[in-house]
């Protein structure tokens, strides 16, 4: 009788490819905002398969940015406004919670915008509770 994994652990192969799919969207996202990426900072960078990644990526112009993909908008900052992708991600859940605040304040009605507002919250939220995890930022620096 053949056995058939029922879990819904993903794979290692399954995580490696996530991996490379988020790593080459965040590459995409850097390209389209005029930004060309030179090299990741492997050690800095984290990842919660299949949620999001976080990386930090290093451009041709010489400065550093931390960029996050995965089930949720990608997005991205200058390196310098937060010392860890720990940092990185709390200052992400801000500023969706921020420009979601604009668009709904804004008196916009198009319902493509309020859903991109109320996926920024929810993605926001999210993200936060990733933040205030302490045991999954147990090798990020201090």
């Amino acid at each position: 009788m053949e056995q058939t994994n029922t879990t819904t652990e993903p794979t290692e192969q399954q995580i490696a490819q996530w991996q490379r799919d988020t790593f080459e969207n965040s590459q995409k996202h850097l390209a389209s905002k005029g930004i060309i990426p030179q090299s990741v900072f492997d050690k800095e960078s984290r990842y919660l398969a299949p949620f999001f990644a976080v990386w930090k990526i290093k451009s041709q112009n010489g400065k550093s940015y931390w960029v996050i993909s995965g089930r949720l908008p990608t997005d991205h900052v200058e390196a310098s406004v937060a010392a860890t992708a720990r940092d990185a991600i709390r200052h992400f859940s801000f500023q969706w919670q921020l420009k979601a605040d604009e668009i709904v304040q804004s008196g916009i009605k198009e319902q493509t915008q309020l859903d991109f507002a109320n996926l920024l919250v929810n993605r926001a939220h999210g993200l936060y509770e990733f933040f205030e995890k302490d045991e999954l930022w147990t090798n990020e620096p201090a």
